[in-house]
């Protein structure tokens, strides 16, 4: 590809951090992206260990772990689904001096007055309406939806067909399984989980994990109950 002046643009050396089938799909994103405009030049992935077979079926390589980024001059993405995992690498490589990029799928959707941190991963088919803020590192899956006013933390994990509705606001960490939904106007705390076709209607604690429809708390397990008895 050659720009309007004749010069061939620079392509953005890129890493994808996790080897898995989640950082295997990030790799589609980028190939998606590079198939529209050509963007990032794909290095490799870091992880600790790799399907080898898997890898050389995709033609990429293992290059190491994320300490690969301290001697590198590289953009990055985080292609792992646990939330938490995400954020501890963010922590550990924040010494390096490397920013992660956004990553938009060709078919993802994206409004107005958005506010894409580093890190953002939108797949297939995301959609992103207007006035929405989304948090460093938290991916949309395929078809997840996100609509007006919402904010959205660090970390966060919308699965595959997830809908937040408007005016929610989702803590750092939230994790929604596949096909939940938020309804207008919730707060979901920090490090909640939201089980796969629950429908959350009210605000959800810190660190709950709310199932059904309508969501509902998860009742601790016996052994806790039992504690809780005894100490009372």
């Amino acid at each position: 590809m050659v720009d309007a002046i004749g010069t061939v643009p620079t392509m953005k050396p890129l890493v994808i951090i996790g080897a898995g089938g989640h950082g295997r799909e990030t790799l589609d994103v980028v190939e998606a992206v590079n198939a529209v405009a050509p963007t990032y030049e794909f290095q490799g992935f870091l992880a600790e260990s790799a399907d080898a077979a898997l890898l050389e079926r995709r033609q990429a390589r293992l290059l190491g772990t994320v300490e690969w980024l301290a001697l590198h001059d590289a953009t990055y993405v985080i292609g792992i689904g646990a939330s938490e995992v995400r954020r501890r690498i963010d922590t550990a490589i924040a010494s390096y001096g490397r920013e992660a990029c956004v990553l938009v799928h060709p078919l993802a959707s994206l409004g107005s007055d958005l506010r894409l941190a580093p890190g953002v991963i939108l797949a297939a088919g995301a959609r992103v309406t207007t006035n929405v803020s989304l948090g460093r590192h938290t991916h949309l899956n395929v078809n997840a939806v996100v609509s007006h006013d919402c904010v959205i933390g660090d970390y966060v994990t919308l699965s595959p067909g997830v809908l937040v509705n408007g005016n929610v606001t989702l803590g750092d960490g939230v994790f929604l399984g596949t096909g939940a939904i938020v309804l207008p106007g919730v707060e979901v705390g920090d490090g909640a989980v939201i089980g796969a076709g629950a429908v959350v209607t009210a605000d959800v604690d810190p660190g709950e994990t709310v199932v059904g429809v309508p969501a509902r708390p998860v009742a601790p397990p016996v052994e806790d109950q039992q504690a809780t008895l005894r100490s009372s």
